[in-house]
């Protein structure tokens, strides 16, 4: 494994076999996304090194938390510097949802490993990735109205993709903490592993995307992403992307082993 150096402090970057893992590294605020979290995420993903095929995102053992959602204590301390309460609420409520927003336009596959409660803001942040992998211990939850709050940080758009418009209500209306068997139920999770198995699941998912056709892979992300467009649209953008597939070496060899009866062995080009 092969640790890239960041500028941030809490937010570490590491490379192993193409899987390129973003630890959350906060333990004084479980993994809250404080501007210093923040700005390690942003700067995690700008450095993300060219032999990057997956990307998983996760919390320190020490945090306790994958993440424990926004940083209420900003606000209090930007009004301290005369920012009006509307101000300071804009300032970070932006700032998070900013944060969010890079991780759902990565453009590589990304895997949330939430290996401990992912609150609020922190969900948010979960269900950005396109899988999600929750230890058995762990739960996910949307409950700003716990704190009198909306939603943010990109929820309301997300949630009722993943889940549909009425679950997406239900669990903002009654603030429910998921557990492994309700969050798998619903969709808000792929899979469910416990404390043993944990570490070997997420390995074997992420060395499976990992070792895949990375171009195709992130083509058909950008497809996937495109849920308003009609058939008709949907065709033609497949077409486009198809044409470009057909020039790359992944292809190549797929076709190569497929006649040789073999498996492929993609290098991401």
């Amino acid at each position: 494994m092969t640790e890239v150096e960041l500028d941030s402090d809490a937010v570490r970057l590491a490379l192993d076999d193409g899987v390129a893992t973003v630890t959350l590294d906060a333990p004084a605020v479980r993994n809250a996304l404080t501007v210093e979290v923040t700005a390690g995420v942003r700067e995690a993903l700008g450095s993300l090194p060219d032999e990057a095929r997956c990307v998983v995102l996760r919390g320190s053992d020490e945090a306790g938390a994958f993440c424990a959602g926004g940083d209420v204590n900003a606000m209090l301390e930007l009004q301290a510097d005369a920012m009006t309460l509307p101000e300071a609420v804009d300032h970070v409520v932006r700032d998070t949802a900013d944060c969010v927003r890079r991780v759902y336009e990565c453009d590589l596959p990304t895997v949330a490993a939430i290996d401990g409660p992912a609150v609020g803001a922190g969900g948010a942040l979960a269900i950005a990735c396109d899988l999600q992998l929750l230890r058995e211990d762990a739960s996910v939850g949307f409950g700003f109205r716990r704190v009198g709050l909306a939603v943010d940080s990109g929820l309301s758009y997300l949630l009722p993709r993943l889940v549909g418009r009425n679950v997406a209500m239900e669990l903002v209306y009654t603030g429910e903490k998921l557990g492994p068997e309700r969050a798998l139920e619903l969709g808000v999770v792929n899979r469910v592993a416990d404390e043993d198995e944990f570490e070997a699941e997420l390995d074997a998912l992420t060395e499976r995307i990992a070792g895949g056709p990375t171009k195709a892979l992130t083509a058909s992300k950008r497809l996937l992403r495109r849920p308003d467009d009609s058939i008709e649209a949907a065709i033609e953008h497949e077409a486009s992307a198809q044409a470009v597939m057909f020039g790359t070496d992944d292809h190549a060899e797929g076709v190569e082993s497929f006649m040789s009866r073999r498996e492929p062995e993609f290098e991401g080009k």
